[in-house]
């Protein structure tokens, strides 16, 4: 076990020193609070990661937080879990990064392509004839 826990459920105008003052409340000692927060809007995400001196001081704070109210919220307190980056499998969708041809789970699709409608051809350029230029001989 480690000593960074995972606190989620957060209300979401949770400020980060109120998670520490929650985690440290029976005598632990909070090395850091990192609150998740929304990029583009800066509002929290509703929960935090939390370094603890100890192994024993997460095992405690799991065992008298977990399922605690918060704010109206039953707090969820667990050790967190390493973020795997890079391939080799492992992470909540298998892994193995970048961008494939085909999305999950669906065949690649024949024909067409491109921006068209659906399971229909389309035709490449004007569709009021004349090519390039507009009409020719006016």
């Amino acid at each position: 076990m480690g000593n960074r826990l995972f606190v989620g459920n957060l209300p979401f105008d949770t400020t980060e020193s109120q998670v520490r003052d929650l985690i440290a409340g029976s005598g632990r000692t909070v090395h850091s609070v990192k609150l998740v927060t929304d990029k583009d809007t800066g509002r929290s995400r509703g929960f935090a990661f939390v370094d603890v001196e100890d192994d024993a001081q997460a095992q405690a704070a799991i065992g008298e937080l977990n399922g605690k109210d918060f704010g109206g919220r039953a707090l969820v307190v667990n050790e967190a879990q390493d973020r795997g980056h890079g391939g080799g499998g492992g992470g909540k969708f298998g892994g193995g990064g970048g961008f494939r041809s085909t999305p999950h789970g669906k065949e690649e699709r024949r024909g067409g392509g491109g921006f068209g409608i659906r399971g229909q051809e389309t035709k490449r350029g004007s569709q009021r004839g004349g090519g390039r230029g507009g009409t020719r001989g006016s």
